[in-house]
């Protein structure tokens, strides 16, 4: 099966490409910066070319000449610090571009990247988990862009038919991620590499994600004929700040990290108590533990350092 890629250089979209050619489908990459992440390894199986998710004649070209069954949109701008007419321009007309070139190609299915971020704070829900069908209380410019991308995908069915399933990542971590939520990501990293860190609130929530169980997560939605919903959240492991520490802490005692307060972040946490049972019940899915994933992704830091990597 042709599948076709926005965005597949970044941090989750080299994962999932790796698993569609894994599971032999052939891939076309189109990013803005091909030469992000190297896929030569895969051979014939994966096509990188450069291309605009800004620019509608980027996208229907490459759509048209490569005649793909199914597209995946993962380019977006992360974090809300970007200047308004930038960020319109990528995370909802480029959305848009998507959604209209794989619609005048006759592609079968479109997958695209939501947020947990439309949700807004959990203090609107109370402490109960939140479903994709409550309201959602996004206040910011990336939690509004994929509200509005939600409302996009909707129109499109509606009025075309077609077949566009969205997927809300919870908070992504890996070892090489650098834009968006990081403060959870750094708990990790600094110390593994030796390095003080000093964070603002101990109780602070995240529910973070490792990014090979979100790339999974989208390779199985993606290579589904017929999904049962149009968006699944993805859920995580709701964990504060303190907490996800502490672990660290456990695996690497000199680990030096430092929290200006003791309280006052889990009011102002995101949503962090999430139903993700569509998903895990539809697809089969099933995550590890998060302590396996906080040793990985310091084993692999300890790994290019030529350091020794620590038994489980």
């Amino acid at each position: 099966m042709a599948i076709f890629v926005i965005g597949g250089t970044g941090f989750i979209g080299t994962r999932v490409i790796r698993r569609l050619a894994i599971r032999g489908e052939e891939v076309v990459c189109m990013d803005i910066n091909p030469g992000a992440a190297s896929f030569g390894d895969l051979g014939q199986k994966v096509q990188v070319v450069r291309g605009d998710v800004t620019q509608f004649d980027d996208v229907m070209r490459l759509m048209v000449e490569t005649k793909p069954q199914r597209v995946i949109n993962l380019s977006y701008l992360l974090g809300s610090d970007h200047a308004p007419h930038v960020a319109m321009r990528l995370n909802v007309l480029g959305m848009d571009n998507c959604f209209e070139a794989a619609r005048l190609c006759g592609v079968q299915r479109v997958v695209y990247a939501s947020s947990v971020a439309v949700s807004g704070l959990q203090k609107h829900y109370g402490e109960r988990l939140v479903n994709e069908d409550d309201p959602k209380y996004g206040d910011n410019q990336y939690a509004m862009h994929k509200m509005f991308n939600e409302w996009q995908a909707q129109d499109y069915m509606a009025k075309y038919g077609m077949s566009i399933t969205g997927v809300r990542p919870a908070n992504v971590t890996g070892p090489d991620k650098v834009r968006g939520s990081v403060d959870h990501v750094r708990c990790i990293t600094e110390p593994t590499r030796g390095r003080p860190i000093t964070l603002p609130y101990r109780d602070y929530m995240r529910l973070p994600i490792h990014v090979d169980d979100i790339a999974e997560v989208f390779t199985r939605v993606l290579l589904a004929d017929a999904p049962r919903y149009h968006i699944y959240n993805s859920g995580g492991t709701p964990i504060s700040l303190g907490e996800l520490a502490d672990m660290v802490q456990r695996i690497l005692p000199d680990a030096h990290i430092i929290f200006e307060h003791t309280e006052g972040g889990k009011e102002r946490s995101g949503n962090y108590l999430v139903d993700n049972s569509r998903l895990l019940e539809e697809f089969k899915i099933e995550y590890p533990p998060f302590r396996q994933r906080v040793l990985q992704i310091i084993n692999e830091i300890r790994r290019q350092g030529g350091l020794p990597t620590i038994a489980g």
